[in-house]
Order: structure tokens, then C-alpha cells, then sequence
């Protein structure tokens, strides 16, 4: 009963969402107040029925009804319930109507938080959603349905990729959703003020919580995507540069850019046409994430689905999409007269500088990505683009741009001069200076990892110093400093953390140029030293899990005879599928991480990997301050709510 439910739902859902991509468009072009305000009650309907429409597709894994070809495919009454659950969006149709449920409630979001928007702003944002919502909801429908029957029922399902079964996987496809659907808001935001024909600084306010909403699912997701690749993939890496990992990488590149110009837009009425293009780019580089991930022209571990007609599908909705609004760009931008002007050195200066080599870093990253692909299409080429391609591409642009975000937030609005920026940033120079010079010469860091550490140490002065001067540290009495500290804007606040938090990260990447790795094999007994630890290998025994098997290795690690902690890498083997994977064992301390692997045994001996990760842990240290930098920035209720009143234009005599 439950799949009838849920394929009746999506189909409900998908006729609420071209009734709510049509009707608030014709309201809003007739003023017909009737018409757009249709939108709101269509966009809760279309919700409501994709949220029946998932629940149909929970009830049915948790009850492991084998008469469903989705829970055949990627479940088994042995799992946990936990990956019962998350084994819902570990495949490609489930997956997807995680997607479809993700963008209903970002339409449900726009309908009820948005009711201090113009009521034709408001129409057309909630048309183009439903237009989108409409294109995903058929291209389930038609390719990917999560409810297809079979008969006879199977005695039980074939499991879920053993690689899925963990906590980080079950959370980080819906983090990663909420970031790459938040794109479609501001999608529509920006495709509303091409059919308007304005863009001002009210739109500016109004996009930038969705823009800042967006890139905190992404951040979030990315990192946790990373972290489980670290411990649960066994490489002892944090990010490889996998296509896929280059897909979610694009939308967050494009989406900091249009964060940072959606400011100028708001405060100058300044980057109006450009600010709409990276509105429209972040979609598109999501859209395109998707279609690499789906369409089977990519192999990776991330990778769902590999069938060309759902990859066709996917191709033409990109084009229809974004190719619709590029062409209304093209048609609407030269009406939009810039506004906002501004001198090269100043605030929006330095935000154009940030723009420019973020987007410089994402078409590295874009092509990088995409040429092997059309050069095995155009000349059946096969090559791969790895590390040292990206690595040494976007380093000169990475620099530069850490570079000015130290220095762009002290900068006035319009106009700047220099020279007083640097010298309030004068100890933060020191202190960046010392920091590399003390690394590379005294403690014989390599020259990057050197670099990267004088990197992150500018950053986490830079987003200190920023707050400072807002409070007037020590040049005011501390009491007053304080209550200007009070005073100061949660989007302030947010700003200077997340700045910090990448400090932070750019800090654990660039110890992690310092790790070390071995490989060992060792019989019970044995040790081997290593990084100035003692590894003794005590054993090898077998262990049972609630779906797998697994042999344990038991590593004592010690120091100067003191034991310093006991590691348990397992290799687990999956019946249910013929699989088996690693489980890294994994101490730290925060200032590194004691990693080792358990691989083949062979004559008695086990293979261990072995790793010396320094500052480790500070890379997701790192993004979840990001993220909560994010939070304390939606924390303003100016951002919240940001919702000026448009000025009313002057009627001519």
C-alpha cells in the first residue's frame, strides 16, 4: 500500500508544481493578485505531497518490502535501522526524491518566510521553483521511479553498499542537498528580476540569506564528505580531487562568490548584472554536478547511477534550464544600468578581487574536470587529471586571495587608500612573517607546507584584526570597547569566524604536507617504530557484526616505553553483497592523528598502513567553524529578514 501511496503522492505533486510554475507567472504578468497569490498555497500542496511521497519510501525500507524493486536493490532485513533509513538516499531514485523533498521545503521556506516580499517578486520566485520541482518530479516519473513493483516478492533485498553503511554517509547526502537546492532559490530570485527587469539593493538583501543558507549546507556537507573519505576509505587522505568531489566543489566556489557580491549589491547597488550571472552559475555548476554523478560518464566511489537515458534526461533539463535563463540574461542585462560606482582600492574593490579569483579557481577546477572527458569523446583519448594538475593551478590564485581577505573587510566602502590598512594589519604581518620564517628555517618545514602555515595564521589574525577595529580595541577605554563589541552585527561576527575557520583549515592542510605513511608486515608480537612511536602488533582475531564479519587487528602504540593508546583497524567482509572494506583505526589529539590500516594477511603476517597525520583534525576543525560562522551570520535578523522597501519610482510629470 505504501508504494501506491507515494507514487500517487509524487505524481500529485508533480501537477501541483506545474500548476504553481504557471498560474503565479500569468498572475504576476496580468497583476492579478488572485493569480500570484496562488503561489504560496500550491507550493505548501506540492510539499505536502512529496513529504507523503518519501514517507511512503521510509515506511517501505524500514519494512523491507521486497515487492519494491528500490528496496530490493539496496536493503536487507539484516541492516541496522540506522542504514535502513539512510539506505533511502544511498541510490540513485531515492536519492533523487531526497532532492525533490529538499527543494519542496526550500519552496515551502520562500512561502512562509517571504511574505515581506513584493507579491510579484514573491509569484515568480515560487513559479520558477515549481517549474524546476516539475522537471525533477517528471524525470522521476519517467526514469527514476522509487515505487516500481515486483511479483514475485524477493525472499530478502541485496543490501546496501557496504561504503554507505556509515554514520558520516547517512548525513552528508542531506547537507549536501540543502546546499546545492538552496542554489535553485537564488536561481529563481535571479531569473524573477530578469522577468522584472530590476535589480537593486533590496534584491540583494533579499538573495543574500539564501546565498548564505546555500553555502553553509555546502560547507558542511563538503566537510563531512571529506572526513568519512579520510577514516572510512582508508587512504589516509582528506580530499583527492575526484570528479565528484570537484562537483561539489564547483556550486560552493560560485556560491562564496555571489555571497561576497551579493553585499556589494545590497550596500552600493553596485556587481548588479554580475551578481545575477554567479546567481545563475552557482545553479548551473549544481545541475551540472548532477548530471556527471548520474549520467554513468564518470567512475567514482561517490558516483549513484550510471545510465545514459536518466544522463539525457538530466542534459536536456540543464539545457532547458539554464540555457533558458542565460538567454533571458542576455536579453535583460544591457537595461540594467550599473550603478554603485566605486575606486579600485576600496571595499567593493577588494570584493571584485575575491569574485574574480574565485571564479578563476572554479573554471580551473571546471576544466580540469571536464577535459578528459571531452577529449575521450572527441578523440578517444583516455587521460587522467589528478593532484598535481589542481594543486599547481590554483595555488597562484589561492594566495592572492587570502591576501585580500585580510585586507578587504578593513577597507572603507567606495574609497580606500592602502597604506592604512596595512599598517592596522602591521602586527598581523609580523606575527604571519615570523610564523613561516620560524617553519621554514628554525624547524625545517618544507617551503609550502611553510607557506600554508603563515597562510592560516594571516587569516585567523586578519578576521581578529577586523574586530578590533570595529570595537576600537585599546585605542578606546575597555568598557567602551565592549559594549561596541555588543553592539556589533551577528553578520560581523559570522564573517570574521568563518574567515578564521578557513585560517584554520588552510593550518591542518598545511600540516598535513608534513604526514608520513609506511607500510609494514608484521606478525603478532612483532613491532616496528615509526614517527617516534613503538607499533607492536598483538593479535589478530576475528569479529561479528549485525550484517558483517570482520578480522580485528589489535596495534599498541607506545612512546619512551609509555603506552600511549591501542588501535583496532578491522577489514570487515559483507555476506550480503560479497564486499568488504576497511575500517581505519584512528587516535588523535588534535595536533595529530595516529592512523593505521589493517590490509591482506599472508603467511602468518598482517600488512598494516600506517600514517603520521599532523594537524589532521583541523581541516573539519576548520569547516565546522566555517559553518558556524554561517549560523551566527542567519543569526542577524537584518540578514534574516532583510527585506527593504523598495523605493517607489518617481512618476514623471
Amino acid at each position: 500500500m505504501f508504494p501506491e501511496i507515494g507514487h500517487f503522492a509524487l505524481t500529485l505533486a508533480l501537477a501541483l508544481a506545474c500548476a504553481q510554475a504557471v498560474l503565479p507567472l500569468m498572475g504576476a504578468h496580468w497583476r492579478d493578485s488572485r493569480l500570484m497569490g496562488s503561489a504560496a498555497p500550491l507550493a505548501l500542496g506540492s510539499t505536502l505531497a512529496v513529504i507523503i511521497a518519501f514517507g511512503a519510501l521510509v515506511a517501505a525500507y524500514v519494512l523491507n518490502d521486497t515487492t519494491v524493486v528500490n528496496v530490493v536493490q539496496n536493503s536487507h532485513s539484516a541492516k541496522p535501522l540506522l542504514y535502513k533509513i539512510s539506505g533511502v538516499w544511498g541510490n540513485h531514485e531515492g536519492s533523487m526524491l531526497l532532492w525533490l523533498l529538499v527543494l519542496a521545503l526550500c519552496g515551502a521556506a520562500v512561502a512562509g518566510f517571504g511574505r515581506n516580499l513584493p507579491s510579484a517578486l514573491q509569484a515568480r520566485v515560487l513559479a520558477i521553483l515549481g517549474l524546476i520541482l516539475a522537471g525533477f518530479a517528471l524525470f522521476m516519473l519517467m526514469t527514476s521511479n522509487p515505487f516500481t513493483r515486483m511479483w514475485p516478492p524477493a525472499p530478502d533485498g541485496q543490501g546496501l553498499n557496504p561504503l554507505l553503511q556509515d554514520p558520516g554517509l547517512a548525513f552528508h547526502p542531506p547537507l549536501l542537498y540543502g546546499g546545492y537546492v538552496g542554489t535553485a532559490v537564488t536561481f529563481a530570485f535571479a531569473v524573477a528580476a530578469l522577468l522584472e527587469g530590476r535589480v537593486d539593493a533590496a534584491w540583494g538583501a533579499w538573495v543574500r540569506p539564501w546565498a548564505l543558507g546555500a553555502w553553509a549546507f555546502l560547507t558542511a556537507g563538503i566537510t563531512l564528505g571529506s572526513w568519512w573519505a579520510y577514516y572510512e576509505l582508508g587512504w589516509g587522505g582528506y580530499w583527492f580531487w575526484d570528479p565528484v568531489e570537484n562537483a561539489s566543489l564547483l556550486p560552493w566556489l560560485a556560491t562564496t562568490a555571489l555571497l561576497h557580491s551579493a553585499i556589494v549589491v545590497e550596500k552600493r547597488g553596485a556587481l548588479k548584472i554580475w551578481t545575477v550571472l554567479l546567481a545563475l552559475l552557482a545553479f548551473a555548476l549544481s545541475l551540472l554536478g548532477t548530471f556527471m554523478v548520474r549520467s554513468g560518464v564518470l567512475n567514482s566511489v561517490h558516483s549513484f547511477a550510471a545510465d545514459p537515458a536518466r544522463g539525457v534526461f538530466i542534459l536536456g533539463m540543464l539545457i532547458f534550464y539554464v540555457g533558458g535563463a542565460f538567454a533571458l540574461f542576455a536579453w535583460r542585462a544591457p537595461s540594467m544600468v550599473p550603478q554603485g560606482t566605486f575606486a579600485p582600492i576600496s571595499r567593493e574593490g577588494a570584493l571584485v578581487l575575491n569574485n574574480l579569483l574565485l571564479c578563476c579557481i572554479a573554471a580551473v577546477v571546471l576544466v580540469g574536470t571536464l577535459y578528459p572527458l571531452f577529449l575521450d569523446l572527441i578523440f578517444g583519448r583516455l587521460i587522467s587529471v589528478g593532484p598535481p594538475f589542481f594543486n599547481t593551478a590554483t595555488l597562484p590564485l589561492a594566495l592572492p586571495l587570502i591576501a585580500a581577505m585580510a585586507l578587504g573587510p578593513l577597507m572603507p566602502w567606495k574609497r580606500a587608500a592602502l597604506w592604512p590598512v596595512v599598517q592596522r594589519l602591521w602586527w598581523a604581518a609580523l606575527i604571519t612573517a615570523g610564523a613561516f620564517v620560524a617553519a621554514w628555517t628554525v624547524m625545517g618545514v618544507p617551503f609550502w607546507p611553510a607557506l600554508g602555515f603563515g597562510a592560516g595564521i594571516w587569516l585567523i589574525a586578519g578576521a581578529k584584526a577586523d574586530i578590533w577595529e570595529r570595537i576600537q580595541l585599546f585605542r578606546v577605554p575597555f568598557r567602551t570597547s565592549l559594549t561596541r563589541a555588543r553592539g556589533l552585527p551577528f553578520s560581523a561576527w559570522g564573517a570574521a569566524i568563518a574567515h578564521a575557520g578557513l585560517g584554520v583549515s588552510a593550518l591542518g592542510v598545511a600540516g598535513m604536507g608534513l604526514a608520513s605513511e609506511t607500510l609494514v608486515a608484521l606478525s603478532p608480537g612483532q613491532s616496528t617504530n615509526f614517527a617516534g612511536y613503538e607499533w607492536r602488533l598483538e593479535a589478530v582475531r576475528d569479529a561479528q557484526g549485525p550484517n558483517w564479519t570482520a578480522r580485528r587487528a589489535e596495534v599498541t602504540v607506545t612512546r619512551d616505553g609509555r603506552a600511549v593508546v591501542t588501535l583496532f583497524p578491522q577489514r570487515r567482509y559483507f555476506p550480503i553483497g560479497r564486499s568488504t572494506t576497511t575500517e581505519a583505526a584512528i587516535s588523535t589529539n588534535l595536533m595529530r592523528d595516529l592512523y593505521a590500516v589493517l590490509g591482506e594477511e599472508r603467511e602468518g603476517q598482517a600488512v598494516l598502513r600506517i600514517h603520521d597525520n599532523v594537524l589532521a583534525p583541523w581541516i573539519w576543525l576548520g569547516g565546522l567553524i566555517m559553518g558556524l560562522g554561517a549560523l551566527v551570520s542567519l543569526g542577524d535578523r537584518r540578514v534574516r529578514v532583510a527585506a527593504p522597501q523598495r523605493r517607489a519610482k518617481a512618476v514623471s510629470a
